[in-house]
This record gives C-alpha cells, sequence and structure tokens, in this order.
C-alpha cells in the first residue's frame, strides 16, 4: 500500500517537472521527464511493485537471495583456486593424473631436439644480421624464454 502511494507521488512530482519544462519552451525535454514519470504507474498497475514489496519483506525471499549469493562464492572460491594453482596446465595434469591437453599432444609439439642439418656448405651457412654477430647468439634470450615456459 505504502509502495503504491509513493510511486504515485512520484509520478506526480515528475509530470509536474514536465509540466514547467515545457512552459519553459522546452518540449522534447518535458515529453522525456513525463514519459519517465509515468514508468512508476505503470508499474503499480501492473502489479510488479505489489510483488516486489512482497519479495522485499518476505524472510523466505532473502534467504533465497543468500542462497544465491552463497553459490556465488563457491564459484567464485573454486575459479580463485584453480587460478593460483601452479605450474602449467600440463604439468598440473601430469601431477594429478588428468589429461587436459590435446588429444594428439605429440602431434602438435613442435620439436625441440637438434635437428637433422645438410652438411655444411653455401646453401646451409648462418646467414649474418646487421650487427654481424652469428645467428645463434641472436635467439639465445628467445630460446631461453621458450625453454623456461616449456615449448
Amino acid at each position: 500500500m505504502i509502495a503504491e502511494t509513493v510511486c504515485s507521488a512520484v509520478s506526480a512530482a515528475g509530470l509536474g517537472i514536465a509540466v514547467v519544462t515545457a512552459y519553459r519552451k522546452r518540449f522534447l525535454a518535458a515529453t522525456r521527464i513525463a514519459a519517465y514519470s509515468l514508468v512508476p504507474v505503470g508499474l503499480v498497475m501492473t502489479g510488479v511493485v505489489g510483488w516486489l514489496a512482497d519479495t522485499a519483506f518476505s524472510p523466505t525471499a532473502w534467504a533465497g537471495f543468500g542462497v544465491l549469493g552463497a553459490a556465488w562464492l563457491l564459484f567464485a572460491g573454486t575459479r580463485a583456486v584453480e587460478r593460483r594453482r601452479g605450474g602449467t596446465r600440463a604439468e598440473r595434469g601430469a601431477a594429478g593424473g588428468e589429461q587436459t591437453g590435446a588429444v594428439a599432444p605429440r602431434a602438435s609439439a613442435p620439436s625441440l631436439g637438434a635437428g637433422k642439418r645438410p652438411a655444411a656448405g653455401p646453401a646451409s651457412a648462418p646467414r649474418a644480421t646487421g650487427s654481424g654477430s652469428g645467428s645463434g647468439e641472436d635467439f639465445s634470450d628467445i630460446e631461453a624464454i621458450l625453454k623456461k615456459h616449456g615449448i
């Protein structure tokens, strides 16, 4: 009962502000204010306000909101624990006995071993870079990063 009265008062005040705005020759703004001020009366007439008022003062509804909050906390907690685990996904899978990697991990993994190289010749000679250093030295830091990440 009180919620309906408050909504009606808010609508009446909004319509009054819309009239004052229209008197100042700002018709577009007055129409927009009138539209906003009619929303609470429409909600009262459809019964939404009564339903919300019953829900707001219902201990069962608040208990339901508490259960939903507890469920959300459980989801968020498991997500946080999952993110804080150490190691890579493959290491966690090997330690826990799960297979979380690819279906055929050997088929998609890049080759890390020393590959077969043809005999030294003009076609297989390392190219010189602009600084004049060998290609082995240029990529040593990149190789270290890749080895660190297990690639």
